[in-house]
Order: C-alpha cells, then structure tokens, then sequence
C-alpha cells in the first residue's frame, strides 16, 4: 500500500496579491502577526508535565481553532517517541487570548502520531469519555515552593502549626507575595477566557487553592491544564516554583494537596432521587481500585483516613463528610437528592481527563430505570 501523505505542518492558505487588490476593503486590511503558543502535555510518567513552544502566523483578527495548522515537533525529546523516529504532531483542540502577550494565542493541543489522524499512545484526551450535560468543578490545591521548602517555612524545622492558614488574610498568615501571584494568576484566567471560580488560601503555610468549572469532561479539563500552565508560567518571574506532589512534606501533620472533583449530570441535576443515588454509591464502590488508578500518583500518602481524607482503599460517603471518599451536600439531600456531589479523592497531581473520565464510566453503568423485570435504561 502506498504510504499515506504527509500531514501539512504549517501552512496556512493565502491570497494572491491580485486577489487582495481586488477584494473587498475588509479583506485589504494588514494582516497581524500572532504569537501561537501551543502547549501539550508530554510522555512523562506518573505524571505528565506541560510543554510549550511559539510559532509566529498572521491573521486578519485572533484566529479560530479551524485556522491552526498542525505543528510537529521532536518526540525524543519528551519521552514520546525514540530518537531514530522522532516526529510528532500537535493539533490543535482549543484556543484562548494570551493576556501576558502582545497578540498572544493559548492553543492546547493533542499529540498524535506522524500521520496527523492517529492519537498517540500518551493522549488521554482524544479517548476518554464525553458528556456536554456532565459539569465538573475541579479544585486545585498546590503549594508554592521556594528554596526546596513551602513559600513561608523557616531554613530549620515548620512554622507555627496549621489552623489560621486557611482563608488567612495578614502577613504572619499569608506572607507577602503568595497574594500577589494568585490574583494575578486569576486575572490571567479570566482575561482568557477561563472559567476560573474562584481563589483561597488553605490549610497549610504555603498552601492555596484555584477552582475551575466546565460543562463537558473536555472542556473542563482544557481550562484546568490551561490555568495550570498560567500558574506555572507566570511564578517564573518571582522565582518560585509550583509543587503539585500530593503530600510533598511526607507523614507530617501538615494537609497534603487534591483536585476534588465536583460533578453532575442532567440525571443527577433534574431527575435524581435515593434509590438511583444509592445505586451510584454502590457502583462507585465496586469500582474502587479503578478511581484509585487515574485519581493521582501516591494519593496512599495523602489518603490516610487524616487531615479530612478517607483511606485509600475503602469507599465511604457522607452527608457534608469532608473525611468520606464522596462528600454528599445538605442541599443534595434536601433537593430529592438532586444536584451536585464531591469526590474527594484526586489528588493535585492527577489529569483532569482521566479523572472526569472515570467518573463518567462509573455513572454510565449505573441504570436510570429498574423495571419490575429488571430491564434498564443505561444512564
């Protein structure tokens, strides 16, 4: 069989200059040189890190996503393929203003393979499970690190225990630049487009939390690997670092780091009810060890059944339990058990994709109706 075409890496289709001369005035304007920051998610294991790179195109106004050409770049480089077959492709999923440049576009893209049609074996996205009724809400814990220890931690031994850190305002709380950085990063999100929700400090020195909302697994996702490049990109120029390990201070009596997921589905919005919700606890039980899996690499450090988390290998939920694996809210219960819950479990490291993923599986195999026959209607 012959050997299918090269995919175009970059060209972008454009008019002659007789065609300009004769166009319409709107069609004569200049064209403006965009900065293209296209930013994927590498081979590295248990956890992939953000890789970024610019390319320089023009367009009459900021670009749409079907303007983006495919990019390739080098795979051996970041662990995606081998050096003696290194291509790979980038292709472009979502685009956003850059607010930190000049005609500066944000575009989160997919690897795929040589041919520019095949995912590559390290692109979650492109497989998991979608839903444009399923909302997530992720909240993002991380600390900031400078000098190998938490922004505000002494050379020698901790600060004065956790208990006035979390929601703290002053300087013996906060210091005086984590503030500073997390309003920027806020600006950044919204001026993107970013569904950002909202900011806190939290329980521990050095400790704060960003929450992103989305309708669909895709979407909510994006804008969490883009507000997590946002973050780590602009504490650049502070010099500080990003530490998203789930329990980077080890088996102290310091809170480690999750991404609870929130989520619902128009099920669990408009219809609910007990019956349904308890056969939803039942799956999620039975599917334990699978969560577990794609909720983050060494959640067993951090879920030990201390600091508000449940332990690893055993499922819980409660009403308003901030110590179960599901969280379940008053307003869940008092609404027909409608509305919204709270896994717990992901931790600050783990990808959004998988997360959302699961989540949407375990729901998928829990019946909507039970017949008298037991015949049902996949959710």
């Amino acid at each position: 069989m012959p050997e299918a075409a090269a995919p175009n890496l970059g060209q972008i289709p454009s008019k002659t200059t007789d065609q300009l001369r004769f166009a319409p005035s709107d069609e004569r304007r200049a064209m403006t040189k965009y900065k293209l920051e296209y930013i994927w998610l590498d081979g590295y294991t248990p956890t992939p890190n953000l890789r970024g790179k610019t390319q320089i195109k023009e367009f009459y106004e900021f670009p749409t996503l079907d303007q983006l050409p495919l990019w390739g770049f080098d795979g051996s480089s970041t662990k995606q393929a081998e050096g003696h077959s290194s291509d790979c492709v980038l292709k472009p999923v979502a685009v956003y203003p850059d607010p930190a440049r000049t005609n500066g576009a944000l575009v989160m893209c997919e690897v795929m393979m040589p041919d520019g049609v095949t995912p590559h074996p390290t692109n979650k996205r492109a497989t998991i499970l979608d839903d444009a009724g399923a909302w997530f809400g992720f909240e993002q814990e991380y600390f900031f690190y400078k000098d190998g220890r938490p922004l505000g931690f002494p050379e020698a031994g901790y600060p004065a225990p956790q208990g006035p850190y979390y929601t703290g305002v002053g300087f013996k709380n906060v210091g005086d630049i984590a503030r500073q950085i997390v309003e920027e990063h806020l600006d950044l999100c919204l001026a993107a487009g970013i569904n950002h929700e909202g900011i806190n400090a939290e329980v521990a020195k050095g400790q704060w939390e960003f929450q992103i909302f989305g309708k669909g697994s895709r979407k909510a996702a994006d804008e969490m690997w883009m507000a997590r490049y946002l973050l780590l990109r602009l504490t650049e120029k502070y010099g500080i670092d990003i530490e998203f390990h789930c329990k980077p201070l080890g088996d102290t009596d310091w809170n480690g780091s999750g991404m609870h997921a929130n989520f619902s589905t128009t099920q669990l919005r408009e219809v609910g009810g007990k019956d349904y919700f308890e056969r939803l606890m039942a799956a999620f039980e039975r599917n334990l060890h699978d969560h577990i899996a794609v909720y983050g690499p060494d959640n067993h450090l951090r879920l030990t059944g201390k600091h508000e988390t449940a332990p690893w290998n055993k499922f819980s939920y409660g009403v308003a339990d901030r110590g179960a694996s599901i969280r379940v809210p008053h307003s869940f219960v008092k609404n027909g058990y409608k509305g919204y819950l709270e896994d717990r479990r992901p931790n600050s490291q783990g990808d959004p994709y998988q997360i959302a993923s699961q989540i949407l599986k375990t729901i998928a195999s829990v019946p909507t109706v039970v017949s008298n026959l037991g015949v049902s209607d996949a959710a």
